[in-house]
């Protein structure tokens, strides 16, 4: 049986419904699995317009009323948005209250099994925050963390044959240093194996950043290589991993794009964000061309991939947005879903 994935159309004013439009025209997407959309009926109907599709959508009220036939896009309609209200490209409360609903009810529906996955759309985090949900999470992977009741919960990134799975996220750079020690660099290790396991890689080969330049240069340009890291690596290593490191930030990626690593631990935020990026993302030097890539994040008693690109309010309400991430966030899920023998 082929799974069935919850898609949330994320911030109402941004692209979220538009590229899930978009991605649900193709017949590819219904011969892997059984989609259906969680968000507002008549936001995607305007989507529709907007991407200059003509598909009728079905509102639903519960994942039991979904057929999951291709040329129908059936969403589970919360009925949250008003549509003359959606202010394309703009921050709003109204729009991040109704995100913030989208996740928790995927999440809901996850948790109780009647999704084998779900996909999210992307958020913006003022109008998440302006929303209401602000207070509690910092955005979804917090947000996934808390109503899971999961502690460890990580991003990892992946575009191509590159993935990255971070060993700290959304914290200033001066905390970001401070978080790095020895059993959250182990934990992530063991987290990047397991992440590659689902992805049907057996025994992966895991490169693991340095933090500082040239990798600390033996405790001369920085400690935590010697004391954090490599105490790390050496632990990992010793529970049968396949692990290398710490290796310079600037050296790591040529080696992992040509095929070296099947998956690398970064220690900050941007140190893994640039490379996936710079692989996925192509920019002509007026507007994005092509945006691909994941997000997945691991350590959930769930499966959630998201898209690896934001609101894009530049692009929102025009019918210029790109869908291909979303196509590959399917993708990841079925794969995860399948592996996890999920249907």
């Amino acid at each position: 049986m082929k799974p069935i994935i919850g898609i949330t159309m994320g911030d109402p004013a941004g692209i979220g419904s538009e590229i899930i439009v978009k991605a649900l025209t193709n017949i590819d997407v219904y011969e892997k699995c059984r989609p259906v959309v969680i968000g507002d009926k008549k936001a995607m109907e305007e989507a529709m317009k907007i991407a200059g599709v003509k598909l009728p959508i079905r509102g639903i009220d519960n994942i039991a009323e979904a057929r999951f036939l291709f040329a129908f896009i059936e969403v589970l309609d919360l009925k949250n948005i008003h549509l003359e209200k959606i202010p394309y490209g703009k921050i709003d409360a109204d729009c991040g209250r109704a995100a913030g609903e989208y996740i928790e009810k995927a999440i809901q529906l996850a948790m109780n099994k009647e999704i084998a996955a779900m996909v999210t759309a992307p958020i913006n985090k003022e109008s998440f925050d302006l929303g209401g949900y602000g207070k509690k999470y910092r955005g979804h992977t917090e947000m996934l963390a808390a109503l899971t009741g999961s502690e460890k919960a990580s991003m990892m990134l992946a575009s191509g044959n590159l993935r990255v799975i971070h060993v700290t996220t959304h914290v200033p750079m001066r905390q970001a240093v401070d978080l790095i020690k020895k059993e959250r660099v182990y934990n992530t290790i063991h987290k990047a194996s397991e992440a590659c396991r689902e992805l049907g890689i057996e025994n992966p080969r895991i490169g693991v950043c340095g933090l500082n330049p040239h990798a600390g240069e033996g405790g001369i340009m920085g400690y935590e290589e010697v004391q954090e890291i490599m105490p790390a690596i050496e632990q990992a290593r010793a529970d049968g991993l396949n692990v290398e490191g710490p290796i310079p930030g600037d050296t790591i990626y040529p080696r992992a794009k040509s095929g070296t690593f099947d998956v690398i631990v970064a220690m900050y935020h941007d140190q893994g964000h640039i490379p996936v990026k710079l692989m996925g993302f192509l920019h002509d030097g007026a507007a994005w061309t092509s945006v691909s890539g994941v997000n997945i994040t691991i350590g959930l008693p769930i499966i959630r991939v998201s898209v690896d690109h934001g609101t894009a309010f530049g692009k929102a309400g025009k019918g210029i947005a790109n869908e291909q991430s979303l196509v590959d966030a399917i993708d990841y899920a079925v794969l995860i879903a399948k592996n996890r023998k999920l249907g």
